[in-house]
Parts: C-alpha cells; sequence; structure tokens
C-alpha cells in the first residue's frame, strides 16, 4: 500500500468487506468511494508501479477521504460469497458498508463514486435504486470509466475478463503503463464470480432501465483505446440522452490509455478529471441546485 494508506473492514449486511482508505490531514471536503471492476481488487485504486498511478494517495493529498472497496464476492467476502452477488444485491451491500463509514469517520459533504467497468455497473444500479435516500451521507454524483451499455465482444467473449485473448482488450498495449505494472498486478487479480458473468448478459438493458432513475451528476469516460465497449461519438450521445433525469451528464475520452485507466500513465490525469468533477457536483451542492 501507499504511505498513508490502510486496511479497513465494513459491516455490509449478510457479509463483511474489505477495503482500503485513506484520509486528509484535516476535515474532508468529502469521501470518495471507489469501486473496482470484474476479476480486479481494490488495490486497483492504489497502483504500485509509480507514485503518480494512486487514487488513494492523490485524494486525500487533495482534500478528500478515498475509500476503494473490495465488492462482495471479492477479498474478505470471497468465502462467505464464493459465487457472489447480483447488481441488486451488490448495491444493497454497498449501501450498508457506506451507512457504516459514515458511523466511523467524517465523510464530509457526502460521498462520490468513482467507478470501473463492472463497478460502474455496480455504481449506476446503486444511484438508480438508493440515490435518492435521505439518510446520510448524500450521494453527490458518479464517475464511470470502462463501462458503457453495448458491448463491441460478441456474447462468448464477456464471461471472463482473464481468459485468453482478453489480455488487449484490459489492457490496451504495454506502452501505456509505468514499467512492473504487470508483476505488481498479480495480486489484484481475482476470480470473477457466477453471478457477475451471469449479470453481463443482461447489462444493455439494465443499463438503460438504471440510467432512467439517476438523479445526481454523471461522468462517463472511455480510453482512447477501450475495446469492450461501443464508444463512438454516436454510441456517447444516445449513452448521455438516457440520462433523463440527471441534473448533467458529461461524457469524455481519455487519451493514450487502455481499458485499466487508473493503472496507467494517465491515471494522474484521469483521477484529476474525475476529483474535478466531484468539485462541480460540491459547486452545486454548496449553491443549493
Amino acid at each position: 500500500m501507499s504511505p498513508g494508506v490502510r486496511p479497513v473492514v465494513l459491516e455490509a449486511g449478510p457479509c463483511r468487506l474489505s477495503a482500503l482508505v485513506s484520509q486528509p490531514q484535516g476535515a474532508p471536503r468529502a469521501t470518495v468511494v471507489a469501486v473496482h471492476g470484474g476479476g480486479m481488487r481494490a488495490g486497483y485504486f492504489d497502483g504500485q508501479a509509480h507514485p503518480d498511478v494512486s487514487l488513494l494517495s492523490l485524494g486525500a493529498r487533495l482534500g478528500y477521504n478515498v475509500v476503494a472497496i473490495d465488492r462482495p464476492g471479492y477479498g474478505l467476502s470471497a468465502a462467505h460469497l464464493p459465487n457472489g452477488q447480483g447488481l441488486s444485491g451488490q448495491s444493497a451491500s454497498l449501501r450498508v458498508a457506506i451507512t457504516h463509514l459514515a458511523d466511523r469517520i467524517d465523510t464530509g459533504a457526502g460521498v462520490f463514486l468513482l467507478a470501473h467497468s463492472f463497478g460502474g455497473k455496480l455504481a449506476l444500479t446503486y444511484a438508480a435504486e438508493h440515490g435518492r435516500d435521505a439518510t446520510p451521507p448524500r450521494l453527490l454524483g458518479l464517475d464511470v470509466s470502462g463501462c458503457g451499455r453495448d458491448y463491441a465482444v460478441a456474447p462468448d467473449g464477456r464471461s471472463d475478463p482473464h481468459r485468453d485473448g482478453q489480455w488487449k482488450r484490459n489492457w490496451g498495449a504495454l506502452r501505456f503503463y509505468p514499467p512492473n505494472t504487470f508483476r505488481d498486478a498479480a495480486a489484484l487479480v481475482a476470480p470473477m464470480p457466477a453471478q457477475e458473468v451471469a449479470e453481463a448478459a443482461r447489462w444493455p438493458q439494465s443499463f438503460t432501465a438504471a440510467a432512467a432513475r439517476v438523479t445526481v451528476p454523471v461522468r462517463l469516460t472511455f480510453a482512447e483505446y477501450e475495446w469492450w465497449w461501443r464508444h463512438a461519438d454516436e454510441d456517447l450521445a444516445e449513452l448521455a440522452g438516457l440520462f433523463t433525469e440527471a441534473p448533467f451528464v458529461n461524457v469524455d475520452r481519455q487519451p493514450g490509455a487502455g481499458h485499466n485507466i487508473s493503472l496507467g500513465w494517465t491515471a494522474r490525469s484521469y483521477h484529476l478529471r474525475a476529483l474535478a468533477f466531484l468539485e462541480e457536483c460540491l459547486a452545486r451542492t454548496d449553491s443549493g441546485i
């Protein structure tokens, strides 16, 4: 772990979730809850190959709590939930975990979900199901990378992100990542639970239904070399139009990056853009909009 990052355990209803947390020196402006993708772990957001890669370190330096959670079926909960949970179950577990977190630390103005790949599916589901909850902490907004609606791969290529032939889809090219990234990332890789595999086939319909119920600001980011999802200009315009209840929607591209943006050379750029979007959400909250 990076300096200042420590492990914690959060209660999540039927299970306990392992997580990593970093905190600023003073009172936090808000709390970033980072949600990893399929077949990864929370350490995805604390990359060790270069000091600029870690979201946990950067967020704390800029005044935020950052909490990266091992989703249900990963880390500490893997033994209790060997098949994982469906998206709605994960959403409920995440809500309990965030409530437990808020009982332990000052979460500032609220919670901002920063999610990658399958974690983006969870973040969108969570916002649709719990975004209006009156119980603190309030949900400020979503920043989702590497997750669209329509796959750019055949159905038989969606089941396991680690299967043969998926390397390019996950990473893009070697030049996008600092030296030793793949040695260090070996500790982050985990089996993808069966319930997540089943959810993948239903996602295009689930995305459309969830997007229509999201009532907080949304930012979607696609790497320049994203191979899992369709993200031509017309695709992105259609995606943005599905968020009919969101106050505003930003769609962005990250140049010089592959799917695993937060482990690459452009991680700092992406994380700064995401935190800038959080600042826009905070400004909206402070003005009472």
